[in-house]
Parts: structure tokens; sequence; C-alpha cells
């Protein structure tokens, strides 16, 4: 973390030198210390420098001294025996000013040593390396740039996202520094084909699946011939990978550590293990295990879905999972741990639970930024991440797949030797949702390793309201349009279909650390019938480091609509919007944090005649889904019960 180091006064008689506080001090414009400077800067374009520590020394109670002038109303200021962070708070409080920061030290970037991260050898497949986590460019219009969120932070190893998957190889020489010890989670022997139900060991096997398993229904009706996967060593691997270790490919989230726990196997996993495993590895209890209080995750990160409505409502086949998940969902965010799933992989509507309440849900896109061919998509998208081009559909190589730590064994596991430890351009190119969704995760983890006060609602905020814009025009592509039950491959993507836009973890570390707020607004619908009513809630608004919120902190008010929308205002941050008619509303919301600065932000919702379902898919079943090689999407079957089985094999 490229923090200052706590500063202390030096004791008598000690060889330690006294290391020296520096703050940036931005006045209020209004301030009578600037004397007229911000006047005569506007005249001279010359700012005069000021001898502000006498006056400030007995307000704040400590010896400052004058640095240099930054702007017209900012001004250097140095004290010791305190630490940077201390004396900006300090002097934050003061009438005069508007606020202060540590004057912090950057450094040029470093590109970390990994091999693989930015320019492999020669011969090397995918040639473009790391291209997701490299700085955007021309060509590379979707990555994320870590390199710039690195440069605020590279993660603590306290700060745990936990990887609900397959289970991952921990021989793997990438990441076995970075893994803690999980848990698995599979409760059938069949599906776990390790030996045994669930237990400690949370280790990948394999997951194959023979031709004569298909013929006989080993696993059940809707199982493939298939390889082992190895899926979750490639989503653990994008969030936690050894880095600057001169091995390899580097993690997003560099020093954060990663939880592993297995709910998935042979052709799948149930519902009732992936809904304990997200409990537990919050730190939940759960009858049976013992409980994770050694490393409970702030991050849980599902690469797993299929078709399915999240809604509770009775006419629903999903409703008794949809309430199961829920209430997980709901639990994990009173702890404050956010929750990131893979939008899906079927063209159509977002799957389940990636379309529940709460959860960050993550589209896909390919390394033009277009919506990758074979992405879900849909108003429930909170993002979109890289997850590699559409592979499955391309005549040539591969250029632009998701690079991770695997294994090359086609069954059991093969030993690692060097060859065939990632994945490669090759046939065994990744791409999918699976992959977009720990570049988010891990970008979360490096928010919470920044400040680790966050609620799971401000981390959306953060991601969500500092997103780059999708690219307009593309290769004669059309517009994506709302979901159906023909699909849709590569589109131009729009926030009614693919969330709010382009993942950055450089912009949403620097605003983790800007004193500037944010505003969100989290509706409980986006598109609903004339005599429904949709809540608002302004409470995930970030208020800007070191900053806050105090009641009456959010104004709303109907941008447009306003002949068919009624407003109610509510508790602190909270309003209601019910409607007459049918029509495009905006509702407009503002937030100001205790210095008096706000920000604002729009939201659409769309009011329709009666209730309109998307078809979630135009196949049957658990939802077939389009992928290709290396790909593994895990899906939901649709059921009346709570225990449906989780079905859905890797695609090749």
């Amino acid at each position: 973390m490229l923090a200052p180091p706590t500063l202390h006064a030096a004791e008598p008689g000690s060889s330690t030198p006294t290391v020296e506080a520096r703050v940036i001090v931005q006045f209020k414009a209004g301030s009578t210390l600037l004397g007229g400077r911000v006047q005569a800067l506007s005249a001279t374009h010359r700012v005069a420098p000021l001898a502000l520590a006498s006056a400030l020394s007995a307000r704040a109670g400590l010896a400052l001294s004058d640095g240099h002038t930054v702007t017209a109303q900012a001004q250097v200021m140095t004290a010791s025996g305190l630490s940077s962070e201390a004396l900006a708070s300090r002097l934050a409080q003061l009438d005069d000013v508007e606020f202060a920061v540590p004057d912090r030290r950057r450094h040029a970037l470093a590109v970390p040593n990994d091999p693989l991260y930015a320019n492999p050898p020669a011969g090397t497949t995918p040639a473009a390396g790391q291209w997701y986590l490299r700085p955007p460019t021309a060509t590379l219009v979707s990555a994320v740039d870590a390199e710039g969120a690195w440069a605020i932070t590279s993660g603590q190893a306290t700060v745990v996202v936990a990887m609900l998957d397959t289970g991952v190889r921990f021989d793997h020489p990438d990441l076995q520094a970075k893994l803690l010890a999980g848990y698995d989670f599979i409760s059938d022997a069949r599906t776990a084909a390790d030996g045994n139900g669930r237990d400690p060991d949370p280790s990948d096997p394999g997951n194959w699946i023979t031709a004569a398993d298909v013929t006989a229904g080993t696993y059940g009706t809707d199982c493939q011939e298939s390889k082992s996967s190895w899926h979750g060593t490639k989503t653990a691997g994008l969030v936690g990978a050894s880095t600057n270790n001169s091995l390899g490919m580097a993690g997003l989230g560099r020093d954060v550590r990663v939880l592993p726990v297995r709910v998935l196997g042979k052709c799948g996993g149930f519902d009732s293990d992936i809904i304990a495993a997200m409990l537990w590895a919050s730190g939940i209890h759960v009858d049976g295990v013992p409980d994770n209080t050694a490393h409970p995750a702030q991050v849980v990160n599902l690469s797993l879905g299929s078709a399915g409505s999240c809604s509770t409502d009775s006419s629903n086949s999903n409703a008794g999972n949809a309430i199961l998940y829920r209430q997980a969902i709901d639990q994990l965010a009173a702890r404050g741990v956010v929750v990131v799933a893979a939008a899906g992989n079927d063209q159509s509507a977002v799957n389940m639970p990636a379309n529940c309440p709460g959860v960050i849900a993550v589209g896909g896109l390919g390394h033009a930024g277009t919506k990758s061919g074979f992405a879900s998509l849909g108003q429930e998208v909170t993002l979109s991440a890289p997850a590699g081009d559409d592979c499955g559909r391309l005549a040539g190589p591969c250029l632009y797949p998701i690079l991770s730590t695997t294994n090359a064994g086609l069954q059991g596991p093969q030993s690692y030797t060097g060859s065939g430890d990632y994945t490669t351009g090759g046939t065994d190119a990744s791409f999918g949702t699976s992959f977009a969704a720990p570049l988010v995760s891990a970008t979360a983890a490096l928010l919470l390793s920044q400040n680790a006060s966050l609620t799971a609602s401000q981390v959306r905020t953060l991601l969500r309201r500092t997103t780059v814009a999708f690219p307009t025009v593309g290769s004669g592509l059309a517009a994506c349009a709302a979901p159906n039950s023909v699909g849709q491959t590569e589109c131009l993507c729009n926030g009614a279909t693919c969330g709010s836009g382009m993942l950055s973890a450089k912009r949403a570390l620097n605003a983790v650390v800007s004193p500037n707020p944010l505003a969100d607004i989290q509706a409980s619908a986006l598109t609903v019938p004339a005599n429904q009513t949709v809540q608002l809630d302004a409470n995930g608004s970030w208020p800007g480091a070191g900053r806050s919120f105090a009641g009456g902190f959010a104004s709303w008010r109907v941008k447009n609509g306003t002949g068919i929308t009624t407003l109610s205002t509510g508790g602190v941050g909270l309003a209601s919007l019910s409607f007459s008619g049918r029509g495009a509303v905006t509702v407009t919301l503002t937030v100001t944090n205790t210095l008096g600065v706000s920000a604002s932000v729009d939201q659409d919702i769309s009011v329709i005649d009666a209730v309109s379902t998307p078809t979630a898919s135009a196949k049957s079943g658990g939802g077939a889904l389009v992928g290709g090689p290396g790909l593994l999407w895990i899906g939901l079957l649709p059921a009346v019960v709570a225990l449906a089985r989780v079905r859905r094999q890797p695609r090749r």
C-alpha cells in the first residue's frame, strides 16, 4: 500500500530522525486567510505565497510550518510528531478549511515482472498476454488499468475474496502462497468425485465427464462429455496469482488472499451447497461445518449460474430457490460482504443468482469494448468487464482470450512443469463472464484494502460510478437491445443492457481516495407497471475520503415524467415513486456531504401497462449456454423446491 508511514516524534537522544508530516490544505474560497489571493490569481495568473502557519497553529493546537503554494486556495502545511493522516484530519475540522489531505508520494508505475503480463516470450500464446489488466488503448478498449490501481494500493493480506467454484489446485506455483485453507461444500459424493462429501479439502480433483457417463446418465440427463475444466483454478488466478514474482502471470488483487470454497464438481453442484458456502465464507455458522472464524471473506465471487428469475412471485418456478438466495445475500450484506456474480453466457437475460437484488452482476466485454458474443445482458447488469473475445465463433486464432492459471490434465491433475500451467489462445482458450466477475471482485478487494470501512453498497457505488463509457461505434455493429428469445451476439453496449460502463480499476481506486462525493441510486425496479411503486435508496452514495453525510444529505426531484409520477420522501436517504400512467421517468438524486460538496446522478425508469417478463433462454431445462474451449458456465435447473441441482458442463 502506497500510503505514508505513521509519523512519530523522535525521543530525546534517539538516532531516529523526526519524519515530517505533509498535508495539502484547500481553503474555502471566502476565507479571510486568503486575503484576496483568489481574485489576484484570476488577474495575474500568479499565486503569491502566504504565511498561514501562525494563524492555523493556534486553532489546530500544534506547531505548523508553511510549505509551498499549490493553487490560489491550496497550500502545503507541515508538522512533526504525528502522521500525515492525523494532521489532515485535524486541519479538516477548521472553519476556514474546505478539506485537507496527506501530500502523498507517487512513483513511476512499475510494470510487474511476471513474464505473461505485458510482453510474453516469443511463441507464447496468447501473444497479447494479460491484455485485460493493462492501461486501455485504442485497441485494448476494455482493459481495466490495474497499474493505475496498484499505484494506490496493491491490496492487503487481511482482505479475503472467497471463490465459490470447482475448488483449486493448491500445487499451482503461482497460487501456492496466496491460498487460504478453504472448505469443500459438495455434499454428494458422486458429484464431489473425491471419495466423500463435505470435507476440509477444497482441492479440485478434476470434473471430467466420459461418453459412458453421458450414456449411463451417471450424473443426470443434462451432462455432456468433457475434459476437466480447472475452472476454480482459473478464476482464483485472476484475483490472487502471485504478482511480481518473475513467474507466470499477475493477479489483479495482487496482495489480497483467496479463500477457495468448493461447490461445483461433476456436472455442477447443488443450490443447497452453494447457499451454505456463501454463508460459511462470510463467517456465518453452518451446521455440521467448523465455523470460518479465521478468514471470513469480505468479497464473495460467484462465477456460476443459469437461466431463471430471482423473483419470489409464486408464478416463478424458481421462487423457492430465489427466496433462499435472497436470504443469504441479505445476510451477507448485513455483514458488509460484497457479492459479485457473472451475468451469464447465454446471449439473453441475466442469469440467476446474478439477477438477485444486492448482487453486483458483471457483464462480459471483448477487447474492443463491445459485448462479448456469448454474454448475457439486461437491466440487472451492474457493470461490464473483460470476458475475452467470442473465440468459439472465430475462424482464426484466439488473440484476446482471458489468460489465467490452470492445469494441463485432461481428467485428473498433472504435475506442474511450466508447460500447460496457464491457459493459452489455442484449444484451451478461456472466455466467458465467469472470468469477468473475478476482475470486479479483485477491484472490490482493492477498494476494501484501501478503506476497510466501506459498506457493500458503497463498494458497488465506487465500482459503478467510476466506469468508462462504452464505445458508441464499432465495425457496423448494432446497439444491444433488451434480451429476447433469439439471443444477441456481439453488439454495442449501453446502460440498459451492459450496466453503467466498463470496469476501471484505476478510476475506482482514485475515487476512494478522493475527497469528492459520488451519488448513486439503488432502485427496487427499473421497469414497472403503472400500478406499482419503486423504492429509491441513496444510502450507498460515497461521501468522499475523510468526509461524511448527515441527515437530509439526499434531495430528489423528478426530471421528466412529472405528469405520471408522484415522488415521496421517507427515511434518511430514501424516497419512492408511484405512477399513474405509462412512460419514461427520470429521477435526479443530489447528495451533499458535511463540508457542503455535492454530486448528482440520474436514474431512468420505464413505466409499462402490464408486467412484462423477458424470455430467459431459448432453451428449456437448465438453459443451454453458448461458449467455447475452456469455458465453464455452471447453470441452475429451474425447480419449485429449494434443492434444485446446479448442472452445467464445461463447453468445449
